[in-house]
């Protein structure tokens, strides 16, 4: 589901308000195509509890974990020291 369809549905049902395509569009951010709107209209009409796992999901998403931030800079390290190695050998 797009992020701004998933972002107008909430918005929608946090207000009480049952989502259409017409209500979904008005509250949009950000244009996007008719098929994608009806799309995750469908999806959320067909399981209400998709739009909280959908959240759930996009949040674990990003927060990336710890670990793999280590990681990276450890890659960013060792490419600096290879660098610095390079300038200094000439």
């Amino acid at each position: 589901m797009h992020p701004a369809v998933l972002n107008a549905i909430a918005a929608l049902v946090a207000q009480g308000k049952t989502p259409t395509v017409a209500t979904t569009k008005a509250k949009l951010a950000e244009p996007v195509a008719m098929p994608l709107i009806i799309a995750g209209l469908t999806a959320y009409k067909n399981n209400p509890d998709l739009l909280s796992t959908l959240e759930q999901q996009t949040e674990q998403a990003a927060q990336p974990s710890q670990e793999t931030d280590q990681t990276q800079l450890d890659r960013i390290e060792a490419k600096l020291d290879k660098l610095l190695a390079l300038l200094e050998s000439r």
